[in-house]
């Protein structure tokens, strides 16, 4: 008797099993050998050019999973956190001092009303943030495990101030990047990822040389027709560059058929993912893919979800943004002739730094219009006097700002689409035994270029990878 009615529990508990694994939400855990991946190797290759899309498709259901709120159990392979190798962006490691002392925070927000800096956060159990991804509005799939909660943590504790600066700069950018979306029909939580690219910083840039609110790198913006020399900088300019990187995300959505793939490709390039996919035995789930990712992009969708969850859910964990100024009425004027900033200044009155902040793009205080029509941003009042001088502002300090011994070069350079000026780059393949210092001697550049060029932080290198030159 006793023995049947063991049967028959256990019997009864594997049923049981079954059912729940069935309507069990749907999660995906991360590999518990994620500590070691051949992708770690990879940091040197140049893949963010859309060449790496040649003879490849992945075209999958882009709405992968359901949007059901799903969180990993205490024993998921990533429960131990410590066991998960994956960097943190650098927007989130940003000075927050740095950022508050900056023009745009010293003119374009006012002072906290609250302490964001008191770090008394409110936690909340695994469900609760599961439910809350759950129910954005989002056509993307906020996924929910211990490394996303990582992320909300690192938000809503030690990052708390640079979110609450972050809410408050969304006022400006926010409506250039939706509109944006509109125009390209994606997804809006996308809306959030120069959060994570750049903190919401316009002329923010990373130690790899990667510029502007979407973090572009020099390679790609040029395939998306934003010009980079030593006079203007579209990387900077919020709105080129964010119409380039809403058609770069919808192509690399239309290569791999998958927003958290096309997320991932964005941060390491379309190569990368594509190796990792292969390694993976051809699965195209971010998640079944992630142990073959680079460590910062392991670490990237996770951030992303966590950027959508706080920017939205800020006030349940006590972060208020800062306030926002009303900013002073501008427009545009379309310059055909060279004008220098300290011109516009010294003759129309507006603050040198002011001009600066409203066109970033503008990286040497010169707008070369004698190139071709370029477009430059001043506040109303500037612009009026601005058309009552004429033509006086032009011929202002002329010689002084525009020598006609450099004017040529100056001109030549600004209409070149080269970051390093108006030369042709060079691919050298580093051979066995070289030093970076005979390869400048060779090449005839200083060692501090190639280390620039290259971004490199010393002066080692490694046989077989390739360094750039500009002649």
């Amino acid at each position: 008797m006793i023995r049947r009615y063991i049967i028959l529990s256990l019997l009864c508990l594997f049923v049981s099993n079954i059912i729940m694994a069935q309507n069990s939400p749907r999660s995906y855990d991360v590999p518990a050998d994620s500590i070691v991946s051949e992708a770690d190797d990879d940091t040197a290759e140049e893949c963010d050019s859309l060449s790496m899309f040649d003879d490849y498709e992945i075209i999958g259901d882009s709405a992968m999973g359901y949007h059901a709120p799903s969180y990993t159990s205490g024993t998921d392979a990533i429960h131990d956190a410590d066991s998960v190798v994956f960097d943190l962006p650098e927007s989130m490691t940003a000075d927050i001092d740095s950022l508050l002392n900056s023009w745009y925070a010293r003119n374009l927000l006012k002072s906290l009303d609250c302490d964001a800096r008191d770090i008394s956060p409110k936690t909340f159990s695994d469900s609760v943030y599961a439910q809350r991804l759950y129910n954005m509005p989002t056509i993307m799939e906020m996924t929910y495990n211990s490394v996303v909660r990582q992320y909300i943590d690192r938000y809503t504790t030690k990052s708390r101030a640079l979110v609450s600066y972050m809410l408050g700069m969304s006022h400006f950018y926010m409506p250039i990047i939706e509109e944006a979306i509109d125009k390209y029909e994606m997804p809006h939580e996308l809306k959030y990822l120069p959060v994570i690219e750049s903190a919401l910083k316009p002329k923010a840039v990373s130690r790899a040389g990667a510029k502007g609110l979407w973090q572009f790198m020099f390679g790609t913006s040029k395939l998306y027709g934003l010009k980079s020399n030593n006079y203007i900088e579209e990387r900077f300019d919020p709105i080129k560059s964010t119409d380039a990187a809403m058609r770069y995300l919808r192509d690399l959505h239309d290569a791999f058929g998958s927003w958290e793939l096309a997320l991932a490709a964005y941060n390491c390039g379309p190569g990368r993912v594509k190796k990792a996919i292969i390694r993976s035995g051809g699965k195209h789930n971010f998640w079944d893919i992630y142990s073959y990712l680079p460590r910062e992009t392991r670490g990237y969708v996770p951030a992303f979800i966590a950027a959508n969850y706080v920017m939205t859910y800020h006030s349940e964990h006590g972060i208020c943004p800062m306030e926002p100024n009303i900013p002073v009425a501008t427009d545009t004027l379309h310059i055909t002739r060279n004008l220098h900033f300290s011109q516009i200044s010294e003759l129309c009155n507006m603050p040198i730094d002011d001009i600066r902040a409203i066109n970033p793009q503008y990286v040497r205080d010169i707008v070369p219009g004698e190139n071709e029509a370029c477009v430059i941003r001043l506040t109303n009042e500037t612009i009026s006097r601005f058309i009552a001088y004429g033509d006086s502002v032009y011929s202002y300090n002329e010689e002084k700002f525009f020598p006609k011994d450099k004017v040529a070069k100056m001109l030549k350079e600004a209409k070149s689409n080269n970051e390093f000026g108006s030369g042709d780059m060079i691919r050298h393949k580093i051979k066995n035994g070289e030093t970076l210092g005979g390869i400048a001697r060779k090449y005839r550049v200083s060692t501090k270029k190639l280390m620039k060029w290259n971004n490199l932080k010393n002066s080692r290198i490694r046989a077989g990878r390739y360094l750039k030159i500009y002649k």
